[in-house]
């Protein structure tokens, strides 16, 4: 059902053979924590992702991107994820910025290419997305309690936001806030500087994922002009919605990754590792926890190609997105666990990977929108309409 394409094996093996060659031996000379490469290599690697047309990946070719469809950007994901820094940064972002360049490109004026979209492309500018509050829940459409005041042609806004992914390294933030009243329909996306007065990164908050350091960011009476909103005045919901729902599947596809490769790793030690006079890959209950991971790897992967099929194709995604990532974001968390148990004690050391994985992959089970969230959007879809998945029936 979802044979690869000549076009796809192609890139997938170039992306793969980019990441055992020229990513992993790096490892090797990195704390096992470090989320950065080397200046010097960073520079290289960037050089060559440019150099093979990979660079910028989630971008359509009119802005420089290599205009690929979604389901090969999640192949890609699975690939670009199996290295010791995991989910953080696909390659130490050595394949561009993703996020929000997307939106900006799609939605940004001429005016705001030039000022915005360009410099991001090009590596000159960050952009961090506000979205989160302290008072808001697992419904950000409805529960945005920041209030934009329009003032001549200028907007004021007022707000604290929280979880924000490192805005105090961003030159500007796409800020969603209230233009009018309750409801998703009121909301409106700003591109505000991070060096506007009133703008304040107030704190690093850290988490279990300490190499990815969250902000609390607050905006006091911070001066916006109209040129800087992202769309239209109201439209902000749809706008972050359709694009949160669309980056959702190569998120997940990203944690297959992790599995696909702690699962290799598994497979190799159970070979080599010996208890009570054999391999452990010999004993039943060993080989059926690896029975599941790939089970676990397979269903999941099913389960993004499946929604990135329905947004290449142009139909509604949302549900499926929201499925995939329940499934890619669960299962892989159960294989990395399993994974760990059967490494023992080694599972648990810096000197593999496995730890900090399970690390990134719980904090994957609540970014993006919690796996709760996603069962509403689901529930959702179910109790408002017949279920059609396979027929269309009354």
């Amino acid at each position: 059902m979802f044979g690869l394409t000549y076009e796809q094996h192609a890139i997938v093996d170039t992306v793969r053979k980019f990441v055992r060659e020229q990513i992993r031996p790096l490892e090797d000379e990195l704390d096992p924590d470090e989320s950065r490469l080397p200046t010097a290599e960073y520079a290289r690697l960037t050089a060559l992702t440019k150099k093979m047309g990979l660079f910028n990946l989630d971008l359509p070719e009119k802005d420089g991107g290599p205009g690929i469809d979604l389901a090969t950007r999640c192949l890609l994901a699975i690939e670009m994820s199996q290295h010791r820094a995991g989910l953080y940064a696909p390659c130490y972002d050595v394949f561009g910025q993703a996020g929000q360049i997307p939106l900006l490109s799609a939605w940004a004026t001429p005016e705001q290419r030039e000022k915005y979209l360009i410099p991001s492309i090009e590596g000159d500018k960050r952009v961090a997305f506000a979205l989160s509050e302290p008072t808001g829940g697992s419904d950000p459409g409805r529960n945005v309690e920041t209030r934009a005041v329009q003032d001549g042609d200028d907007w004021i806004i007022n707000t604290d936001k929280l979880w924000i992914s490192s805005a105090h390294e961003a030159e500007f933030t796409l800020v969603l806030a209230r233009t009018g009243g309750p409801g998703r329909d009121e909301l409106t996306c700003f591109i505000v500087d991070t060096d506007t007065p009133g703008f304040h990164v107030r704190r690093i908050a850290h988490t279990i994922r300490s190499t990815h350091p969250k902000t609390e960011i607050r905006l006091d009476n911070v001066r916006v002009p109209s040129a800087n909103i992202l769309g239209e005045v109201g439209r902000g919901f749809p706008l972050a919605d359709e694009q949160l729902s669309r980056d959702r599947i190569p998120y997940s596809a990203g944690c297959i990754g992790l599995a696909v490769r702690a699962q290799d790793l598994t497979i190799e030690w159970t070979k080599m590792r010996e208890s009570f006079g054999e391999s452990l890959s010999e004993d039943h209950g060993v080989a059926w926890m690896l029975v599941e991971n790939e089970q676990d790897i397979r269903f999941a992967t099913l389960m993004v190609l499946n929604a990135a099929a329905a947004a290449d194709a142009g139909r509604p995604f949302h549900t499926e997105a929201a499925l995939a990532k329940i499934a890619a974001t669960e299962a892989s968390s159960r294989v990395i666990d399993r994974a760990i148990q059967l490494h023992g004690g080694m599972g648990l050391s810096q000197e593999m990977p496995l730890a900090r994985w399970y690390r990134e992959l719980r904090v994957r089970r609540i970014g993006e929108g919690a796996t709760e969230l996603q069962k509403v959007i689901v529930s959702r879809d179910l109790l408002g309409s017949p279920y059609s998945f396979f027929l269309d029936r009354a």
